[in-house]
């Protein structure tokens, strides 16, 4: 059984490669990912990783929670699985509208 690790506190600088190397130490990483901007590609400053082996898994929680990476002091611990929830979406006023919902606007912005 594989265990996901939260990896936080990153520098912006540090790679999954670099990630991946560390945790690999421990046991075989099944992946790596460091969560980005979806505008700049700039890292959040977190990421996660996947490890195989829950023993493994443990140890590396373990070891590397508060040990320093890439110059910043990392928190490290098993990831909690969080329900993703919808984004409320707003028409052009800025007033919510439900799904499917759509402006009474036309293509050109003028009202019907």
């Amino acid at each position: 059984m594989s265990k996901k690790i939260y990896v936080g506190n990153l520098n912006y600088a540090t790679t999954e490669e670099t990630l991946s190397n560390l945790f690999a130490q421990y046991g075989e990483v099944a992946s790596v990912a460091v969560i980005k901007d979806r505008f700049t590609q700039q890292s959040k400053g977190f990421g996660f990783v996947e490890m195989a082996d829950d023993s493994a898994a443990d140890a590396a929680i373990t070891v590397l929670n508060g040990k320093e990476i890439d110059g910043r002091r990392v928190r490290v611990n098993e990831a909690e699985n969080k329900p993703r929830t919808q984004r409320p979406r707003f028409n052009d006023r800025g007033e919510h509208r439900a799904r499917g919902e759509h402006s009474e606007r036309n293509y050109s912005g003028e009202r019907y």
